[in-house]
């Protein structure tokens, strides 16, 4: 779903917002339809019988989906499916559809995109080493696409954002020159149609059209986007329905007999559509026409992967998928979803050709199961509704939706049927698939708090294709489960835990630094001297890399000529487990490493030594960020950033904290980060938010006050600072407003696959700061305490000095 940063005033601003996917499917659902019927040579009798019952079935769903807007105003109507209602089975089916739908949106919508290019460029059908040039254009395009997605809604709104309104104007323009060229003409209506001999044809052709509902859900999400009260809301959402599912039903009935007559569907180098405006309009209108058809078809592509990175949000927060598919990048969206979509696309681009066709019946078996779903559930909400208070509107109600649910499902058996073995048979594996992985992903990672699994459904639910005719953004709570978050668990209890925690000493009586050679592991030496000199300690450096053994005998004796107390240590294997035993063995209080060191970014970086050192010890690790500028000289430790999050795992750092900020006579600024977002941030629709989120930051406060209250007298210079909802930009947000020195916070020392499942606040923050990160490790749950430095003993090394 895309949030809200300003609410939409009217219906047409709503059909701008919304209307993107469902306005471009006239471009493209006439040519397989005339191409069965024409080549059938069933065409006089089925073409207007198909027509007609498509507009029909249009408005028996648009009415069905005047009931959901009205039901439900939240936003979340899309799919007229809930877990709390249908059970956790609703939430993996229709994730797993609508990840497929997703996908073939992207590939039906950048397919027909390049037949109206190759209308006008014909050679593009021509080949270069065995592949179309217009799989070419294809895949470039689509690459530029996923990039424009992810640098955020803004951007694809500037590039996409008046291609609805193109769409429109072009579809009236079309009709209107209908009339003035030929009257105004209605398919006619044969029930011949209807017999043996032509209702496969009819029905058949009813299934390949039925795709102009593709996006029609989108609108039933758009309700919590509107100003007003619920009623109003939702009466200007079905507006937005109606501008644009009307305009296809017209261009429909009006257009379509003049696409029949005028176009030649087995021409394959020019698609019917562009033969019909070739004919109907001017030149220059219809070359003009051509462009809005492929910028409309573009943002229909754009508003599929902004789709993705929403419902990535959603099934993260409700932890039906592993965290780090819905980590956000530095333009608040989710990425890696667009770049996966994208990645599949040019696999079957290359694989299967750019031809619509290939893939809009499987793109329209997708929709008809979420119409037929929706269909199923809003009959089944009318019978309860008629159960509980019998009303003759409502039993009338029931056999629209009754009959809309039997026409889509109708369609989507006709479909499978027909198109099998053409690929339809793929949702029989790859729903499994994701239904079994969403299944894996929820039983290991656990359930949400109440709050984010209530976001989670709302986010999960809505499509994000709206999000180019206003200022729609992707924002969402994706981080709410992770550090810190909500403080409510038991601050009343926080004066004993303080005073237990307070007994313990944190002490840097050793410290350890690991080094390869290179210029960005040294950055770390400058602060280990600085603790080194200031606690008077012993300071130990460490390399799994035996031809460094004479430059780490040459730092250890530069380092001795300022007069500290320094041995060094050449290992062989990994510097990690070198590490570790060491500081099992020696006792070692600190390890103090740069980000990255001679292997470069890809090695040392979060998510390499620096953070499998952090996994594999359960002492502090302080991490010194490295750009390759070093100065010799450590930072100011004058300021103390501690993210807590009402966990009395995450105080733990906190006697560390207090000992560096007595040492350098410095501040501690305790943050807080509370499991509710904002309601600003999150949109309209949730106006429940305001008070969980008053709630949430009273007991922040509370907890933090506790804290100050039972620190003040042993660490006199303590300030608080609750705000946020995504723990690690909030920590990062609040270290530069604050001009923070350093950060502290406790972070789970995951390794493997949970890591990978879990995501890690602490990673984030790292990868996000250039600020020194130090970090207390908590492996398996355990709660290390600081420890008085152990009296070292020998550990077998190659080469110790």
């Amino acid at each position: 779903m895309a949030h809200v940063s300003h609410k939409l005033s009217s219906s047409f601003e709503g059909a701008l917002a919304g209307g993107g996917d469902p306005a471009t499917s006239p471009l493209y659902v006439f040519g397989p339809f005339l191409r069965l019927i024409v080549v059938g040579g069933v065409a006089a009798v089925t073409f207007g019988p198909t027509v007609w019952l498509v507009v029909f079935t249009i408005a028996l769903v648009s009415a069905m989906y005047r009931l959901v807007m009205v039901w439900i105003t939240d936003g979340s109507g899309g799919s007229g499916l809930s877990e709390e209602e249908f059970g956790p089975w609703a939430v993996k089916v229709n994730g797993g559809i609508t990840f497929i739908e997703y996908t073939l949106t992207f590939l039906v919508s950048m397919a027909a995109m390049v037949t109206f290019v190759a209308d006008r460029f014909p050679g593009l059908n021509d080949a270069i080493l065995g592949i179309q040039y217009r799989t070419w254009l294809a895949i470039t395009l689509s690459l530029l696409i996923g990039w424009l997605v992810n640098r955020g809604p803004k951007m694809a709104a500037r590039a996409f954002g008046p291609a609805t309104g193109g769409v429109l104007l072009l579809l009236w323009a079309m009709v209107l020159a209908t009339i003035v060229q030929y009257g105004f003409r209605l398919p006619s209506f044969d029930l011949q149609a209807f017999s043996p001999e032509y209702i496969h044809f009819t029905f058949g052709g009813f299934v390949r059209i039925l795709a102009v509902m593709t996006g029609i859900e989108v609108f039933a999400n758009l309700v919590a986007a509107y100003d007003g009260p619920p009623a109003a809301q939702s009466k200007k959402a079905f507006g937005s329905l109606l501008i644009i599912m009307g305009t296809a039903s017209v261009t429909m009935l009006i257009v379509g007999p003049a696409i029949f007559e005028l176009s030649n569907p087995l021409n394959e180098e020019v698609s019917v559509f562009t033969q019909t405006m070739d004919a109907l309009l001017p030149a220059p209108l219809a070359y003009a026409g051509t462009l809005v058809g492929i910028l409309v078809l573009m943002s229909a592509s754009a508003a599929s992967a902004q789709g993705l990175q929403n419902l990535a949000l959603g099934l993260s927060d409700r932890h039906y998928i592993p965290a780090f598919i819905g980590q956000r990048n530095q333009f608040g969206v989710a990425d890696k979803p667009v770049w996966i979509e994208v990645g599949l696309v040019i696999l079957f681009f290359l694989l299967l050709g750019t031809n619509e066709e290939t893939y809009l019946a499987i793109y329209a078996a997708g929709v008809f199961i979420l119409l037929s779903m929706t269909g199923w559930a809003a009959t089944k909400r009318l019978v309860r509704q008629v159960r509980a208070q019998f009303s003759a509107s409502t039993l009338a109600l029931i056999a629209g939706t009754a009959i809309a649910a039997l026409l889509t499902t109708a369609a989507t058996l006709l479909i499978f049927e027909e198109r099998f073995l053409e690929g339809a048979w793929t949702y029989f594996v790859f729903i499994p698939i994701l239904y079994v992985a969403f299944t894996y992903f929820r039983g290991t990672l656990g359930a949400p708090s109440p709050i984010k699994d209530q976001l989670g459904e709302l986010e999960a639910a809505m499509l994000g294709g709206f999000g180019f005719g206003q200022s729609l953004t992707g924002r969402g709570p994706s981080e709410l489960a992770t550090v810190p978050a909500n403080p409510t668990t038991s601050w009343q209890s926080v004066p004993a835990r303080v005073a237990a925690w307070c007994e313990q000493q944190a002490t840097f009586g050793h410290i350890l630094v690991p080094l390869d050679g290179s210029m960005f592991a040294e950055m770390a030496l400058p602060m280990a001297e600085n603790l080194t000199r200031i606690y008077r300690t012993r300071l130990t450096l460490v390399t799994a890399v035996g031809e460094q053994a004479e430059y780490l005998r040459q730092t250890a004796e530069r380092l001795r000529g300022k007069n500290l107390d320094v041995d060094y240590v050449v290992g062989d294997g990994s510097v990690v487990d070198l590490t570790r035993s060491i500081v099992e063995e020696r006792g070692v209080d600190l390890v103090v490493t740069s980000t990255r060191g001679g292997s470069g970014a890809r090695h040392w970086l979060t998510g390499g030594v620096a953070s499998r050192i952090a996994q594999a010890i359960s002492k502090p690790v302080l991490l010194v960020q490295s750009d390759g500028r070093a100065n010799g000289k450590a930072p100011p430790l004058k300021r103390l950033l501690v993210a807590l999050d009402g966990t009395e795992t995450s105080e733990l750092v906190m006697p560390y904290a207090m000992a560096l900020s007595d040492t350098f006579q410095g501040e501690i600024l305790l943050l807080s980060v509370p499991d509710v977002p904002e309601p600003t941030e999150f949109g309209a629709g949730v106006d429940w938010l305001e008070s969980k989120r008053t709630d949430a930051e009273t007991e922040a406060w509370k907890y933090l006050d506790t804290i100050v209250a039972a620190v003040r007298e042993e660490c006199p210079s303590v300030r608080t600072v609750v705000t946020g909802s995504r723990p690690a930009t909030a920590i990062v947000d609040v270290s530069v407003a604050e001009g923070v020195d350093m950060i502290m916070m406790t972070t789970h020392a995951r390794a493997g696959l949970e890591r990978l499942w879990m995501g890690s606040v602490a990673e984030r923050v790292v990868q996000q700061t250039m600020l020194p990160v130090f970090l207390l490790p908590v492996q398996n749950g355990s709660t290390p305490q600081p420890q008085p430095a152990a009296e070292e003993a020998a550990v077998a090394t190659p080469e110790s000095g």
